[in-house]
């Protein structure tokens, strides 16, 4: 489910280079307040898998809504029970 939303997230991301040590800028304009940079194009994808990841993690921590992307949603268990 988190790793569906990333992949869904990632390609919704727009790339542009910039003028930096770290050229390759990546956001995803869904997901307010996420970005990330790096000195290859795949180096910058990773930093942005990174940080969508922990993004994931303070909005649910925080009780915070995670906007759906296309068909992907993250949303907080609220009662796991396990039988067995």
């Amino acid at each position: 489910m988190i790793t569906e939303y990333i992949e869904a997230a990632l390609s919704k991301a727009k790339y542009e280079i910039i003028e930096d040590e770290e050229p390759y800028y990546g956001e995803v304009s869904e997901l307010g307040g996420v970005w990330a940079a790096g000195k290859t194009l795949e180096e910058c994808r990773h930093n942005l898998a990174e940080v969508i990841d922990g993004w994931l993690v303070v909005r649910l921590k925080g009780g915070l809504p995670i906007p759906p992307i296309g068909e992907h949603r993250v949303e907080e268990l609220k009662r796991l029970e396990v039988s067995g």
